[in-house]
């Protein structure tokens, strides 16, 4: 029961063509993959034993969700008719986190080195608040040649937003490094490209090793078989600062690896940002996947029309 009073476009686009909603905060704060599976399986079973078993059930989710749609349709395809992810990280999330959230953090302290806590042991009590971003923001300002390779390097169109990227990935690691016991990840073999001299970034990066018993706790929560079963459609926007959309891409991969890649479509629209996908288009997304479950007929991959 939802008791805002404030529209939700989602929502109203999920009402206006019949379907009933259930969703749910999870027990857990953070990468609460683990809890957020199991619970939304609890949630499913609740909604049938208390109202009855749905014609059809269907999963979506943004960001996070979008991770947790796709883990959910890998896991659980007996009941699910299939997946809308939107602007999700549909990859290992080990490959993910390394790649993006941990690399991102080792470039950013070899430019801007003591701005915030190292990545591989982030404080207890560190916390992204709007005051950690502002620090930062005044740095990348206060130098503005290094926070250009930066933002050239990381793809983030403006400090403002590499500012919160590189606070909120700080946050993110220290969740990871609390539920795994160790800092997770390992950047020895990396060889980083796309600075202004590639010698001396790989020369002066610091390198990492990860704890093993971490890093198995990433790939545990979540490493996707990418063996479908059931419609998976993708919906990104072509700029995502913290999501960017080559690595949903890397899904398409897994899927076509697992001999499952015709039950795999991701889409785009034209528009910056993370999760700036609206409730029409979220609304469109589900009636394309509607008509791919009862036809066989795959939507068009591309731009999201």
């Amino acid at each position: 029961r939802f008791d805002n009073p404030k529209p939700n476009p989602v929502l109203g686009a999920l009402a206006a063509q019949g379907y009933a909603v259930a969703q749910s905060g999870y027990s857990a704060g953070g990468w609460a993959v683990a809890e957020a599976v199991r619970e939304t399986e609890e949630l499913r079973r609740h909604f049938a034993a208390r109202y009855g078993k749905p014609k059809q059930t269907y999963v979506l989710g943004h960001s996070m969700g979008g991770l947790l749609t796709m883990a959910l349709v890998d896991t659980h395809p007996e009941s699910y008719y299939g997946g809308l992810a939107l602007c999700g990280p549909l990859a290992p999330a080990s490959w993910f986190m390394l790649r993006r959230v941990f690399d991102l953090r080792v470039v950013f302290d070899y430019f801007f080195p003591g701005a915030l806590p190292p990545p591989d042991k982030v404080p207890a009590d560190f916390r992204n608040t709007p005051e950690v971003t502002a620090q930062v923001l005044k740095l990348l300002d206060g130098k503005p040649d290094a926070a250009a390779q930066l933002r050239r390097w990381s793809g983030i169109k403006t400090d403002k937003e590499l500012a919160a990227t590189a606070s909120f990935f700080t946050y993110i690691l220290k969740d990871l490094q609390q539920r795994g016991g160790g800092n997770p990840f390992d950047n020895r073999d990396t060889i980083y490209d796309g600075a202004s001299d590639d010698n001396l970034l790989n020369g002066g990066v610091t390198r990492y090793q990860a704890d093993e018993g971490a890093a198995a706790y990433v790939r545990r929560y979540y490493t996707p078989s990418g063996k479908l079963s059931r419609p998976l459609l993708a919906i990104h926007t072509t700029y995502d600062p913290l999501v960017p959309p080559w690595v949903a891409s890397q899904y398409s991969l897994l899927a076509r690896e697992a001999a499952s890649g015709g039950w795999f479509v991701q889409q785009y629209v034209q528009r910056d940002g993370h999760c700036q996908i609206s409730g029409e288009e979220i609304g469109r997304g589900l009636v394309q996947l509607r008509e791919w479950k009862a036809t066989g007929k795959r939507p068009p991959s591309g731009a999201a029309r």
